[in-house]
C-alpha cells in the first residue's frame, strides 16, 4: 500500500480549516459579519505584505524594512495631501521615494555585498527615523478632503467582496504572473537555489537582487496605500509594532523555505490564511499584547525548525546570500 504523504502547505491549510472551526464554534464574536470584514482587512494588507517577502526569500534574503516601506511613504502621501499638494503628485513623490529606497536596499545587498538581514534592519531604521523627524508633523497621519476618493481602495465592496481583498487578489495575480511567467522570475528561483551555479549560467545575479528589493519595496508601499485607505490614516509608529514578524510567519508556515528557491504565491495565501485566523481569535479571546507575542515566538521558532529540516542548505549553496 501506498503510505500517504503530504507537504507543508497542505498541512498548514489543514491546521487552517481546523482552527478556523473550532473558532466559529467555540469562540462568540468570531463568525459575526463584522469580524469577518476586520479579519479580511487583517489579512489583506497582512498577504500583501507576505507577497513582498516571499520575493525576497525565494531569491535567498529578507527584508526586514518592509514596514517602513508600508508606513513612510504612504504617510507622506497623506501629509503631503493634508499640506496642500495635489494626490497626483503625493502618489509620484511616495513612489519615487520607494524605489528610491529598494534601490538603495538592493545595492548594499547586491554591491556592497552586505548581508540582507543588516542592511534592511539598517534602511529600515532609517527611512523610518527620516519619517518621524523631517516628513510627519504628527505619529498618525489623519485623512483629508484631499483625498477623497481614494479611500475606495481599502472600503467598501466589489461585487460584494471586501476592496482590500480585491486588492491582495489582485497583487497574488500580480506576482505569480512575475515569478512564474517572466524571465526575471525564473532567475529568482535560480539564484535562490544556487547563487553560484546562476553566476556561471550567465544570470546577471546583482542587478536581479537590486530588482527584488526594488519590486519589494514597491509591494509594502501598496499595502501600506491599502491599509491608510481601510482606516483613513496612517498609524507611522506601527514600524514599532511586532508586524514584521507576522509577515516572516506567513512565508516560513506557508512552506517557502528560508533557504531560498521555493516556494509561491499560494503559500502566501495559506500562511496568511492561517495566521489572520489565529491573530484575530486571540484578540477577541482578549489575550495581552505579551502573550500573544509570546504565542507568535513560539510558533515562528517551531516555523523555523521545522523549514531547517524540510529545507536544509548545504555548504555549497549556503556560502553566499546568507540571511
Amino acid at each position: 500500500m501506498k503510505r500517504l504523504r503530504f507537504n507543508q502547505q497542505e498541512i498548514v491549510f489543514a491546521v487552517f480549516a481546523v482552527l478556523f472551526l473550532a473558532f466559529s464554534i467555540f469562540l462568540r464574536g468570531f463568525l459575526t459579519p463584522e469580524n469577518m470584514l476586520t479579519l479580511l482587512q487583517n489579512v489583506a494588507v497582512l498577504g500583501i505584505l507576505g507577497l513582498a517577502m516571499a520575493i525576497v526569500v525565494i531569491g535567498r534574503g529578507i527584508d526586514i524594512s518592509l514596514i517602513a516601506a508600508l508606513a513612510v511613504p504612504p504617510g507622506l502621501v497623506l501629509q503631503m495631501v493634508q499640506n496642500g499638494h495635489s494626490l497626483p503628485t503625493a502618489l509620484v513623490t511616495a513612489v519615487l521615494l520607494t524605489i528610491a529606497f529598494g534601490l538603495v536596499n538592493g545595492w548594499l545587498i547586491a554591491y556592497a555585498e552586505v548581508p540582507s538581514l543588516f542592511a534592511t534592519l539598517a534602511t529600515g531604521l532609517l527611512l523610518a527615523g527620516l519619517g518621524q523627524a523631517a516628513l510627519f508633523q504628527l505619529d498618525v497621519v489623519q485623512w483629508s478632503d484631499g483625498m477623497k476618493g481614494f479611500e475606495r481602495l481599502g472600503q467598501g465592496t466589489i461585487s460584494g467582496i471586501p476592496t482590500s481583498i480585491v486588492m491582495f487578489a489582485i497583487a497574488c495575480v500580480v506576482v505569480a504572473f512575475l515569478l512564474r511567467q517572466t524571465r526575471w522570475g525564473a532567475y529568482i528561483y535560480a539564484i535562490g537555489d544556487n547563487p553560484y551555479a546562476a553566476r556561471v549560467t550567465g544570470i546577471p545575479s546583482r542587478p536581479i537582487i537590486v530588482l527584488q528589493y526594488v519590486v519589494a519595496a514597491l509591494i509594502g508601499c501598496f499595502a501600506g496605500l491599502v491599509m491608510a485607505a481601510s482606516v483613513n490614516s496612517m498609524p507611522t509608529r506601527i514600524f514599532n509594532s511586532t508586524l514584521i514578524y507576522d509577515v516572516i510567519l506567513v512565508v516560513v508556515l506557508g512552506g517557502i523555505g528560508l533557504s531560498g528557491g521555493r516556494g509561491g504565491v499560494l503559500n502566501v495565501i495559506i500562511g496568511t490564511l492561517l495566521i489572520g485566523t489565529m491573530l484575530n481569535g486571540m484578540t477577541i479571546m482578549d489575550i495581552s499584547y505579551a502573550g500573544q507575542n509570546l504565542v507568535k515566538g513560539v510558533v515562528l521558532l517551531l516555523a523555523v525548525i521545522t523549514d531547517s529540516f524540510l529545507n536544509p542548505r548545504n555548504e555549497e549553496t549556503a556560502q553566499q546570500g546568507d540571511i
